[in-house]
């Protein structure tokens, strides 16, 4: 018998969330469970689409389903929803490369960018987070494996208005500074040695910036975005969105 993840109480907390359920417009979806707990094997495993145990259903029918589910956001949906209890006291911003597997790429030209590049690694995309004080994810991005850092971090703010941001020396820019002083908000980033006037750090609050790392180490426990195996950026994201919402559930 296959590991299953969810417990009835997790389960309980997304049900209201996915579409078929009661009340809802279209087919009532009964076997939604077994849908979620299909494709949470897949993002742990790494496995293939066709490797699916027998017992989740047909794997073609899964994967397709997936792929509907993914283009309409139902995933985001759900990863949104328990990102809700976030607590934006402290936050912490980070990025993490991941390796994108051969069969990532060729994804035709009319789909547009799907958030791979070339960076010194090889093919690769970059996950940008921001994580709040427990170290959970609230917010990401994807960009290419040779983006930088710093450009991501005003769009993943957005409207917060946290007390404090944290990252390293990468985010030290003129336009993330001016924004976290207009919001108020404590700048916990190390000055660049380039800078005339070097900014006091405070060197307690920074050490928590671990957290996000803590956070990158615990998804990519995740085979599935431990790796990059989809060729578009849609189904990428959508597996970073469920495992960040089963690592709300846990």
């Amino acid at each position: 018998m296959v590991r299953r993840l969810l417990r009835d109480d997790q389960y309980e907390r997304i049900a209201q969330l996915l579409p078929g359920r009661a009340g809802s417009r279209g087919r009532p979806a009964a076997d939604n469970r077994e849908f979620v707990e299909a494709v949470l094997w897949i993002a742990r495993t790494g496995s293939l689409w066709r490797d699916l145990p027998e017992e989740f259903g047909y794997w073609n029918s899964i994967y397709k389903r997936f792929a509907r589910w993914s283009k309409a956001g139902i995933w985001h949906v759900v990863f949104a929803a328990l990102a809700g209890d976030a607590d934006f006291e402290e936050v912490f911003i980070d990025s993490t490369i991941v390796r994108a597997h051969q069969h990532a790429a060729g994804a035709p030209k009319k789909k547009g960018d799907q958030a791979l590049g070339r960076s010194r690694g090889g093919l690769s995309t970059k996950i940008h987070a921001l994580v709040d004080g427990l170290g959970m994810l609230a917010k990401f991005s994807l960009t290419g494996g040779q983006a930088g850092d710093s450009p991501a971090a005003l769009p993943l703010l957005g409207e917060l208005r946290p007390g404090s941001v944290a990252a390293d020396k990468a985010y030290d820019t003129d336009a993330l500074i001016a924004h976290l002083h207009t919001i108020e908000a404590q700048a916990v980033i190390p000055s660049r040695a380039s800078r005339r006037e070097q900014r006091p750090l405070d060197e307690h609050m920074y050490r928590s910036r671990n957290l996000v790392e803590r956070f990158f180490a615990r998804i990519k426990q995740f085979r599935r975005i431990a790796t990059r195996y989809d060729k578009l950026s849609e189904r990428f994201s959508a597996f970073v969105a469920l495992t960040a919402a089963f690592i709300w559930l846990v």
